[in-house]
């Protein structure tokens, strides 16, 4: 396929679904749509997720306008993560696919195991 032919928009929608798309975006997504306001440390103890993945994940999210960060200059300082209305609009796709994921698990791990043993079989 030439450029031509290319889908113009693709390039701007795989930029947005690599960002939006990748797993941490949606559990931050799926558990401040759950919990609402959240703060820094409740997401990192509910997710699991490192410090340094949390902070790069919430500024991107941010940036796209998904997530909005409250700074309280209190002592020690507050800061608070949130959906905007753009991330509440993304809220919805987000749960179908937790839902999905969720509800496949069962499937999921049985495919990989039947995988796995037709791989072990072909490498012996």
């Amino acid at each position: 396929m030439n450029k031509a032919n290319q889908c113009p928009e693709c390039g701007r929608i795989n930029e947005v679904l690599g960002r939006v798309g990748d797993r941490w975006s949606v559990l931050i997504v799926i558990s401040l749509a759950q919990y609402g306001t959240l703060r820094f440390n409740e997401l990192k103890r509910h997710l699991g997720i490192s410090q340094r993945m949390l902070s790069l994940t919430l500024r991107a999210l941010e940036r796209d306008g998904l997530v909005n960060r409250t700074y309280h200059p209190t002592i020690p300082p507050k800061v608070e993560y949130s959906l905007t209305p753009l991330g509440q609009s993304f809220r919805k796709p987000v749960e179908v696919m937790g839902l999905w994921a969720l509800e496949n698990l069962g499937a999921i791990d049985k495919a990989r195991a039947a995988y796995d043993a037709e791989v072990a079989v072909e490498d012996a």
